[in-house]
């Protein structure tokens, strides 16, 4: 069964895009089939992962707007396959509006490929707008990033009233990969204590995942557009994210 898995988090900044890349290539390496997806308007992926989102003509806008085929980039990157996306995808949102089936558009165009892949991972856009939606729709899982701030950890409230709202109607099988406590510094008092939060209080409802340690290091792997475990292969987070790899392989 492929596993479709939602990255999301209606807050920004919270590593989203990083861990997307970086959890498909981990995923790549232990020899799974991975295809990765850019949901974002702002094209962070596209450009992490080594593409120039304004030089690309078919996106995932085609797709969901267009109902096109699927447009996978015809060459791996880091072992991963990949759906583009660029500035037009902004327009999504209103041209989705009066569409018929809206919620739909992404799981439809997931149909052909289902067999060629193992996991297909979907980096979905800070925000609760249609896109996030259609993904989630798509989803067989939702993996959260939540950073270690009190004010992010508060939005979570939110985010699983969405999960739960998706369950009841358009996605009653969407269940819950994981949560990943991200840009954790154990000196901070402040950051140890919301990291508590999070294992107390979100445990029972899926994994609390180990935590990623705030570093400069993603940063600058996101810059020379390669994983982490290319430019630093040594990194103490490379442990987390292998740790967090097994834990998707185990979904059911």
């Amino acid at each position: 069964m492929c596993r479709i898995i939602a990255l999301f988090n209606q807050s920004g900044g919270v590593g989203k895009t990083s861990l997307t890349m970086n959890l498909g290539y981990h995923l790549a390496k232990k020899k799974h089939r991975v295809l990765l997806i850019d949901m974002d308007p702002q094209a962070s992926l596209t450009t992490f992962m080594g593409l120039e989102p304004e030089n690309i003509t078919q996106t995932i806008y085609e797709a969901v707007v267009g109902e096109e085929d699927l447009p996978v980039h015809p060459e791996l990157i880091h072992g991963m396959s990949f759906v583009p996306a660029n500035i037009n995808l902004s327009a999504a949102e209103l041209e989705l509006v009066a569409a018929l089936m809206r919620e739909m558009r992404l799981k439809n165009a997931l149909l052909s490929v289902l067999d060629e892949y193992d996991y297909i991972l979907i980096d979905c856009p800070p925000s609760l707008g249609i896109l996030s939606v259609v993904s989630l729709v798509a989803a067989t899982h939702v993996l959260v990033p939540i950073q270690c701030q009190f004010k992010s950890f508060q939005g979570t409230d939110l985010l699983l009233k969405t999960v739960a709202r998706l369950r009841k109607g358009a996605n009653p099988s969407l269940a819950i990969a994981g949560f990943i406590p991200t840009m954790y510094d154990a000196r901070t008092a402040q950051e140890s204590r919301t990291y508590e939060a999070i294992k107390e209080q979100l445990s029972p409802l899926a994994t609390v995942f180990d935590p990623i340690p705030k570093t400069i290091a993603f940063a600058d792997a996101s810059e020379a557009r390669l994983p982490l475990a290319i430019t630093n292969p040594k990194h103490p987070a490379i442990r987390v994210m292998k740790k967090i790899t097994s834990g998707l392989e185990k979904l059911p």
